[in-house]
């Protein structure tokens, strides 16, 4: 490639071999000079390794593979950073797939918003029986912290990795924590919004694949990560001053959320702590019905 690229569309995998080929033929069968494909290999111990090899025999010289010792899917994207040549960033899951169509649809957007840092596109879910629903990013709140609020705790504003492209701007803030093997992206997610040009995009750009095979071991990590999580969003070289007064908010609902996953994985302990760790913040929790009744059933033995 002659010319820096506009785009970087960066793969981080881990034990991805099956499907990683459709992730990669997504994004070469729209790449062109304006853009770079960089799959991050994070130490899988299946056969992606070869599959990748294949891959690079038969698309020769049009992306790259990079490989490293395992550090989970924030130590992947960080190293995508370092790796990747674009102005703009795309991190597409392993199991998702670009949209057809995506990358022009991006250039065309960047003409048109030159000044946004990140911009917010549409995407289609696709259930694991076939059936596909398309998500609209809906409007972008006014001010930056009723953005915020929308992304944190409205849950009105979803971002999508894949259907969110980045300037490499937004990560010189913070990037992703390495410490969270779970929700890593939340935290720059949030700073992009709060701080940062941001920009809407209707027309799909990712195609995100829904799978229920790995939600025990997402709560573990979860889990494992806790409440610290509430700490990393609001690090002060992340989120200003003006953004701290929606840090107890977040902490309730990262509390109420990490209640009702091990509620549901029958983590009785667990689902206690965050219960009385939402309570004890704010008191009103006991207006939460649904969860309120959750909790009588662990401490009724229910």
């Amino acid at each position: 490639m002659s010319a820096k690229p506009l785009l970087s569309v960066v793969i981080p995998t881990y034990n991805y071999a099956a499907v990683l080929p459709r992730a990669v033929e997504s994004v070469l069968a729209q790449l062109d000079e304006s853009a770079e494909l960089i799959v991050i290999d994070d130490g899988s111990t299946d056969d992606s390794q070869q599959v990748l090899a294949r891959l690079l025999e038969r698309h020769a010289g049009r992306f790259r593979a990079v490989h490293k010792a395992n550090g989970g899917a924030a130590s992947a994207r960080n190293l995508g950073i370092d790796e990747a040549a674009g102005d703009f960033l795309i991190f597409l899951d392993a199991d998702d797939e670009l949209a057809p169509g995506a990358l022009q649809a991006v250039r065309q957007h960047l003409q048109a918003q030159p000044q946004t840092r990140l911009v917010i596109g549409a995407h289609i879910a696709v259930s694991e029986d076939g059936k596909s629903r398309e998500h609209k990013p809906g409007v972008l709140p006014e001010p930056a912290l009723e953005r915020l609020r929308a992304y944190l705790l409205g849950k009105r504003l979803a971002l999508s990795n894949g259907a969110c492209v980045m300037h490499r701007e937004v990560f010189a803030r913070g990037r992703y924590p390495q410490a969270f093997r779970s929700a890593e992206d939340i935290p720059v997610f949030a700073q992009a919004l709060a701080n940062y040009p941001c920009s809407r995009l209707d027309q799909p750009l990712a195609l995100i694949h829904k799978h229920d095979d790995s939600l025990r071991h997402q709560f573990q990590h979860a889990k494992a990560g806790g409440l610290a999580l509430v700490d990393e969003v609001f690090a002060a070289e992340r989120l200003g001053a003006p953004f701290q007064v929606l840090k107890s908010a977040f902490y309730v609902q990262r509390s109420l959320s990490l209640f009702r996953s091990a509620y549901l994985e029958g983590d009785v302990a667990a689902a206690k702590a965050f219960f009385v760790a939402a309570l004890k913040r704010d008191w009103r929790v006991l207006f939460k019905g649904s969860y309120v009744r959750k909790a009588l059933r662990l401490w009724l033995g229910g």
